[in-house]
C-alpha cells in the first residue's frame, strides 16, 4: 500500500507542475463526470459537533472505491489551526484491498479549484476577464490559478473580513502579472466582475453576496455553502439565475438550495454538472444569463484527485510502500502474526 504524506505530495506537485496538475485534474474530472451513472453515490454522512462538522465522503465504480475524511471548524484559525484538514484512501473494488492512503488537505484545495474551473469553463461568458474572490483563505490562490486556465483573467478583485488573509493573498500572487485590486467590502469587489467566486467559512445563513450587486452576464461559484445551515448568497439571486449543482441529493441538504423544499429545489435547479460535461444541457443560453454553480464538493471529485495522484505517484516513484494490511502465507491464519511472527511475509506490495 502506498502512503502519500504531505512531503511526498508537495514533491509530486513540484515535479509535475501546479498548473499541469490542475489541467490534468480537470481532464480527469471531465472524464469521470461524463460517466456519472457508472458510480455508486450517496450524500456524505456528517457528524455536527460543537464549532464544526466531521464528514466521510465515499464513492465507487466497478474498479475503485475511494473515501475522504474531512472536517470544517471555522474557529480553528484562532488556535493557529487550519479550518479544513483531510485524509483519503483509494482501494480496489475486486478485493477491497487499499492501494493508497493520502493527505487530502492540499488535494481538497486542488480538486475544489479544478471543479470550479471546470464549471466556470462551461458556464461563464467566453469574454470574462475580471474575477472577484470573496474570502481569501487557504483555497483562494488555488481558485485564481485554476480560473486562469479556462479564461483570460486580467484582474482579480478581492475582499476578506481578515486583513491579514488579504495580505497573504497579495504576497502569494505578487508575481502573477495580474492586476490585484484590494477592496474594502464584498460589494466593491463584486461590482464590475465577470466571475465571482465566494468561499467563506461562517457556519450560518449569511448574505455574503447581495442580489443588488449581481448583474446580467455574471457567473457565480458558490463554494462556501457546504453543510446544513450554511449559505452565502442572498436567496433572491437563485430566482434570477441558471443554477447548476454537482449532485442534487447532496446539494439539497448542504448547498444554497437547502433553503427550498426538495420539490421546489428540484424546480429551481437547471442541471447537475455531469449534464453540462456531456453536452446534454448548455451552461448558458445568452451572454445576459446569470449563472450559479452551487457547489458543495462531492466524493466523485475526491475520487478523481486520488486516481490522478495515484498514477502520478507511481510515475514519479513517490510515497512510501508500507503494509497496513496483513500479508499471510495462509489467509485464514491471522493469529499467526501474533503467535508465529515468522509465518508472515514482510515484503511490501
Amino acid at each position: 500500500m502506498k502512503i502519500l504524506a504531505v512531503e511526498a505530495l508537495t514533491e509530486l506537485i513540484g515535479r509535475h507542475g501546479l498548473d499541469n496538475y490542475l489541467a490534468d485534474l480537470m481532464k480527469q474530472l471531465r472524464g469521470d463526470y461524463s460517466r456519472w451513472h457508472e458510480f455508486t453515490k450517496m450524500p456524505r454522512p456528517a457528524m455536527h459537533v460543537p464549532d464544526g462538522v466531521l464528514e466521510l465522503m465515499p464513492v465507487c465504480d466497478d474498479t475503485y472505491y475511494s473515501f475522504k475524511y474531512v472536517n470544517c471548524h471555522p474557529k480553528n484559525p484562532l488556535e493557529n489551526l487550519q479550518t479544513v484538514v483531510a485524509t483519503g484512501q483509494l482501494s480496489r473494488v475486486d478485493t477491497g484491498y487499499p492501494l493508497m492512503f493520502s493527505e487530502m488537505t492540499i488535494l481538497t484545495a486542488l480538486r475544489t479549484a479544478a471543479t470550479s474551473a471546470l464549471a466556470t469553463d462551461l458556464m461563464a461568458r467566453q469574454d470574462a476577464t475580471i474575477l472577484a474572490i470573496i474570502g481569501t483563505g487557504a483555497q483562494s490562490e488555488f481558485q485564481v490559478r485554476a480560473a486562469r486556465l479556462v479564461r483570460e483573467i486580467t484582474e482579480v478583485r478581492y475582499f476578506d473580513t481578515d486583513p491579514n488573509a488579504m495580505d497573504k493573498f497579495e504576497r502569494n500572487l505578487a508575481d502573477s502579472k495580474l492586476k490585484l485590486t484590494r477592496c474594502d467590502d464584498a460589494g466593491a469587489a463584486v461590482r464590475g466582475a465577470d466571475i465571482i467566486t465566494v468561499c467563506t467559512a461562517c457556519k450560518a445563513h449569511v448574505d455574503v453576496i447581495k442580489d443588488a450587486w449581481v448583474k446580467p452576464g455574471m457567473h457565480i461559484n458558490g463554494l462556501g455553502g457546504d453543510c446544513p445551515g450554511k449559505t452565502e448568497l442572498e436567496l433572491s439571486i437563485l430566482g434570477r439565475a441558471r443554477v447548476v449543482v454537482e449532485y442534487f441529493d447532496q446539494a439539497v441538504i448542504e448547498g444554497e438550495i437547502q433553503r427550498f423544499s426538495p420539490a421546489e429545489a428540484k424546480e429551481r435547479v437547471y442541471a447537475e454538472l455531469h449534464e453540462l460535461v456531456t453536452g446534454a444541457k448548455a451552461g448558458r443560453a445568452t451572454d445576459q444569463d446569470i449563472t450559479v454553480f452551487d457547489s458543495v464538493g462531492i466524493a466523485l471529485e475526491d475520487y478523481s484527485a486520488l486516481r490522478l495522484t495515484y498514477d502520478l505517484a507511481k510515475r514519479y516513484e513517490l510515497g512510501e510502500d508500507r503494509n497496513l494490511t496483513p500479508l499471510l502465507d495462509d489467509p485464514k491464519d491471522l493469529v499467526s502474526l501474533l503467535t508465529r511472527p515468522s509465518a508472515t511475509t514482510i515484503t511490501a506490495r
